[in-house]
């Protein structure tokens, strides 16, 4: 059989292909940027043709670096920004309107007209999440009530929602495979987490018709195979799909309760894996499956195994902030010696509140805030503060899981563009007091979808056997003197304070 497995990854900014032969080796890593979309401030929108257009641009690419022809790939993985919301036609495959991307605040008003009838409880009990515009139901509501015929062909069983996972297999198999799997499913806000479902009670809540979502299926299986693509050739399969922070988790073989990791990218995302136990948590974070292996077509029949998850909205974005609108680098990868150019920050925190803020605060209200500022000021405090707060921010959401788990992480696997910066890394390992450990393959989230897809077609024995592949390239050790580091936080939440709720008075 062909001996290789391609992963596409597709981000919030860009896509990655990756391709492993079966060895786990390296053949081709291939990334391109695709267009951000910005209606209206707190609006962020992506062209589902653009996503397209960059997937099958990077999967030529990736073929050609590796020297391989389409017929050398076993089967192929898909990762995805999870949440983003896309709808399109049955019959023609073409979008009905611009994808409403995760980090979109434009339904906080619907959210909070929910919450305030009662709803929340009952909606946090089903589905482990919390009512917030982040997820995917008041993105798809909004679509049903403002893009024009949009309605219309919902009802009429044309139009077909998806997250991105669900458009490209789509596309992969011709128009096949209307899928998506349970760790996607599961951050809808439309699943019962328990039953792995679309719950008619959550459908009736968001005004959903049952005939625009995918079916739900494990993580780990045939989907269908590829068809009608001028860049692979007809009878790939397509098997494997987790949502981009799932995905990592299982790159990075966290499959034991308690073992934690965090991916740096746009935003920061952390997931404990908490075993069977759906752990409600009461400290602002989510409950959220983990990618499941399963060998029934039900995702119901699949392994049962939860996360608690923190997410931060804005990490390495606050770095594209400062490289695009003001314009204090060309390149992201300069902040690292820009930011060393100083011993601290001076004082200054940035709180990169710019869609608002995610776990462990949900103030969709909250805003960007930079404070501490004196006329000694210069681009290399702001850019240190940019970075400092990426690890502030994760450090909130390890306090909130700690107290939700009742354990105490041992250590933090970390994985995603942003961990090639040292400066951040050893800060982190120094605000959390915990070490700080970084793999020697980085892209632990197309690496996850690669291993799912493997597993499907049988080119790997066990999730086990991959585990035990996995290689620290880097650990980095507190040095900051906890008090010090104490003191810190305490600061960064100050700061945060004054971020929260300020677009309430706008």
């Amino acid at each position: 059989m062909a001996g290789y497995v391609m992963a596409i990854d597709q981000g919030t900014t860009g896509t990655t292909v990756l391709v492993l032969d079966r060895r786990l080796g390296l053949a081709a890593k291939v990334n391109q940027e695709f267009r951000q979309i910005f209606p209206k401030p707190g609006w962020v929108e992506h062209d589902l043709e653009d996503i397209w257009s960059s997937t099958l641009a990077t999967i030529r690419k990736a073929l050609r670096r590796a020297g391989l022809e389409g017929k050398d790939v076993a089967a192929i993985g898909i990762t995805n920004q999870r949440e983003t919301t896309g709808l399109w036609s049955r019959r023609t495959g073409k979008p009905l309107h611009h994808a409403i991307v995760w980090q979109d605040r434009r339904t906080t008003d619907a959210c909070a007209a929910l919450k305030a009838a009662g709803h929340e409880p009952r909606v946090r009990e089903k589905t482990g999440l919390v009512l917030d515009p982040y997820f995917s139901a008041t993105k798809i509501r909004w679509l049903l009530d403002h893009v024009k015929s949009v309605r219309d062909k919902a009802d009429s069983g044309e139009a077909a929602f998806g997250t991105i996972d669900t458009f490209l297999a789509w596309r992969l198999t011709g128009g096949a495979a209307h899928v998506t799997d349970v760790s996607n499913a599961s951050r809808t806000l439309l699943m019962d987490l328990r039953t792995r479902r679309w719950d008619p009670e959550l459908l009736g809540l968001f005004g959903v018709p049952r005939g625009l979502l995918p079916d739900i299926r494990p993580s780990s299986e045939v989907y269908g195979t590829t068809r009608g693509l001028k860049v692979l050739p007809d009878g790939i399969p397509v098997a494997g799909i987790a949502g981009d922070q799932q995905a990592a988790l299982f790159g990075q073989g966290c499959h034991k309760p308690g073992m934690a990791k965090n991916t740096y990218g746009t935003g920061c995302f952390m997931l404990l894996n908490t075993g069977t136990r759906a752990v409600v948590s009461a400290n602002g974070l989510v409950t959220t499956t983990t990618a499941q292996l399963g060998r029934a077509r039900d995702a119901r029949d699949a392994d049962k195994e939860y996360a608690l998850e923190g997410s931060v909205f804005i990490a390495g974005a606050v770095v594209q902030w400062l490289r695009d609108e003001m314009r204090f680098f060309k390149s992201s990868a300069e902040i690292e010696a820009l930011a060393a150019g100083v011993s601290d920050t001076g004082g200054v925190f940035l709180v990169p509140a710019f869609t608002g803020l995610g776990a462990p605060h949900w103030d969709p209200q909250a805003r960007g805030a930079l404070v501490g500022l004196t006329r000694g000021t210069g681009r290399a405090h702001i850019a240190r503060a940019a970075l400092e707060s990426i690890a502030y921010q994760s450090a909130d959401v390890l306090e909130a899981m700690q107290k939700d788990s009742g354990e105490k992480l041992k250590e933090l696997r970390v994985d995603g563009g942003a961990t090639a910066n040292d400066l951040l890394m050893q800060f982190q390992a120094d605000i959390l007091g915990v070490p700080v450990v970084r793999p020697k393959v980085l892209e632990t989230t197309a690496l996850g979808a690669a291993y799912l897809a493997g597993l499907a077609v049988g080119l790997w024995p066990s999730r086990e056997a991959l585990a035990a592949r996995w290689q620290e390239e880097r650990r980095f050790e507190p040095q900051m003197n906890p008090a010090h580091a104490a003191d810190l936080l305490g600061q960064w939440r100050e700061a945060v304070q004054r971020s929260l709720r300020w677009a309430e008075t706008g």
